[in-house]
């Protein structure tokens, strides 16, 4: 039968026939050496003694023969379901003898790969940025290699990738938790494309990350008064140097706050005619645009950064980390909010954004003008497509208004004093 195994009867042994024949063999009185089990597999004995599987078929024309294992280590039932498999793969029209060959190139190439190395040549395949690429790196080197980084890639379970995420899921951070298992997945996408595994083990673990929760809104005080005191109150609390002036550039810019720890003395412009801020394309959250995003400094933050500049100097990143990082963290920042300013649910740095956008528009400034500043996607396809411009001379004024505001604010002149009752 040419691309087949044998049709004829099948299963015609049982392991009392087995044992049987291979005593008759040991006391030389078997009459064959063979002993069918139907399906072009057989039992056979070799010189040596070693009852061992084979089957034989056909493919292109020609018999070939298929070791299968040896009795009993594979037992008669296991042998049976092997013959299956290789009926599967004839049906493909593939020769399982090179099939098998190939498999045992590929284990072998595998078992000198361990996930750590894996996902270093995936990482260097990436097509990112090198922000980007380095903060997926230190994710990967935080959270996995620990655990799963000197194991070899076709050893890993899906059981074992459980564990590291379950292990950040423990920690709060769901978010974490979730990029890190798409990257996770990312390098074993890779390694079933260089022949290293034959699936996916990341793929189940899905299952296990919780149930995203509704995202709600940043907390963002939304009254100048209220600024005003949160300004006056940070003046007076006890912050480090570097994250003082980094929360007095996120109150006067309403960047991002990613933007704002990842600040370079070179994307800094102070001594221009308009001081300003020139923030990469490539660090912006939104990549659609075609120009670097352009920030104005105000009168007041851009003479504080002077100020700052001198003491630091003018090279590397603006906030530079006294704890052997390159620059402060976007938690050093956020924590002197939450827990050194007490504004736990009242405001965030992330809510100077809400905070400007709807003082601004209260204040009948243009809604582009508005979103061009805060870098924000057009919600219309039409206008995002003919909306190129950067409108510089209303955004000039806009942060001009906005740095007076916040100035006067925090002097109190926006607070109404009660006059004080006269004496009868």
């Amino acid at each position: 039968m040419d691309g087949g195994i044998s049709s004829r009867a099948i299963n015609k042994l049982t392991d009392a026939k087995i044992r049987a024949f291979i005593a008759k063999m040991k006391a030389g009185t078997a009459p064959t050496t063979k002993l069918s089990d139907g399906g072009g597999m057989y039992l056979m004995v070799t010189p040596a003694g070693t009852p061992v599987w084979r089957l034989k078929y056909r493919i292109h024309g020609k018999e070939r023969l298929y070791a299968i294992g040896v009795y009993p280590s594979l037992s008669l039932d296991a042998a049976r379901a092997e013959r299956e498999s290789i009926k599967a793969v004839l049906r493909q029209g593939h020769d399982p003898v090179k099939v098998r060959q190939l498999d045992r190139a590929a284990a072998s190439v595998a078992s000198g790969q361990t996930f750590g190395s894996t996902a270093e040549d995936w990482l260097t395949n990436q097509d990112w940025s090198d922000i980007h690429r380095e903060k997926s790196t230190r994710a990967l080197e935080r959270d996995v290699f620990p655990r799963l980084g000197s194991l070899p890639i076709k050893d890993i379970t899906p059981a074992m990738i459980a564990g590291v995420i379950e292990a950040i899921v423990k920690r709060g951070a769901v978010d974490t938790a979730t990029k890190i298992l798409q990257h996770i997945g990312g390098v074993f996408r890779f390694a079933q494309a260089r022949g290293l595994r034959r699936d996916n083990p990341a793929e189940p673990v899905h299952e296990i990350l919780p149930a995203k929760k509704q995202a709600g809104r940043m907390p963002a005080l939304l009254t100048f008064e209220e600024l005003g005191a949160l300004l006056r109150r940070a003046e007076l609390a006890h912050l480090s140097p570097a994250v003082r002036i980094a929360h007095r550039l996120c109150a006067f810019t309403v960047a991002r706050i990613s933007n704002i720890v990842e600040a370079e003395w070179s994307e800094l412009h102070l001594d221009a005619e308009v001081p300003m801020w020139v923030i990469p394309r490539q660090k912006m959250k939104s990549h659609d645009r075609h120009h670097d995003h352009k920030i104005i400094l105000c009168r007041t933050i851009a003479a504080e950064l002077r100020a700052w500049r001198s003491t630091v100097g003018r090279e590397g990143y603006v906030f530079r980390s006294m704890a052997g990082r390159n620059h402060i963290t976007r938690e050093a920042l956020e924590k002197a909010y939450r827990v050194t300013l007490g504004y736990q649910d009242k405001h965030s740095p992330h809510g100077w954004r809400a905070s400007f956008s709807t003082l601004a528009r209260d204040d009948d400034f243009e809604r582009d003008v508005v979103e061009l500043t805060l870098d924000h996607i057009h919600d219309n396809d039409v206008v995002r497509a003919y909306d190129r411009g950067e409108r510089l001379q209303q955004r000039i004024a806009l942060m001009a208004w906005w740095g007076e505001k916040l100035e006067s604010s925090q002097r109190g002149a926006d607070i109404v004093q009660m006059e004080k009752p006269r004496a009868a």
